[in-house]
């Protein structure tokens, strides 16, 4: 029911009014008019209607003497324009609305942001793993020493490289929120 209020609304608000109704922002007759032998050149507005819009009833006062007035008038061109300043208003204020609306989700998820982004018990636990890991890969290189000739020293050496792409995989994913390629 609200929402159909508010579309009548905007609805009669958009609808153009008509003639009679204008205000005297909404219509008018723009007369530009060049440089003229001693006159210099003019822009003359006058709220008139359609049929009016031309040099004899726009440019007031006339510049030239009467007998100049035709040549005078015949360089000037002029122009009808209409405009609806209501649609122009409801446009800004559902515009400002707009932005409105948008600043305050922008200030509500900055108050709820840090409420929202709590640590998570996994990721902490993959970051104590990490620190484990991290210790007895040291421990362990430290024992086996500079020897890695048999198969098996080589398929460890393998295998703890593989451990600490795993970790840097984590750190990546979890720590950066990155993939990597």
């Amino acid at each position: 029911m609200k929402l159909l209020c508010l579309v009548a609304v905007v609805g009669s608000l958009l609808v153009p009014p008509a003639q009679a109704n204008k205000s005297s922002e909404d219509i008018r007759c723009k007369c530009t008019c060049p440089p003229y032998r001693n006159v210099s050149g003019h822009i003359y507005n006058q709220n008139v209607s359609q049929k009016d819009c031309n040099c004899l009833h726009v440019v007031e006062p006339m510049p030239v003497p009467g007998h100049d007035v035709e040549a005078y008038c015949l360089l000037c061109e002029c122009k009808y324009e209409e405009r609806s300043t209501t649609t122009i208003k409801v446009i800004i204020v559902i515009y400002l609305s707009v932005v409105g609306a948008l600043l305050l989700y922008m200030a509500f998820l900055m108050l709820v942001d840090p409420l929202i982004r709590k640590p998570d018990a996994y990721t902490e636990r993959l970051h104590n793993e990490e620190e484990n890991e991290d210790t007895r890969s040291a421990a362990a290189s430290a024992s086996f020493g500079p020897r890695a000739n048999t198969v098996l020293e080589r398929v460890e050496g393998a295998q703890q490289r593989w451990k600490l792409q795993v970790q840097e995989q984590r750190k990546t994913v979890f720590d950066r929120h990155k993939m990597l390629s």
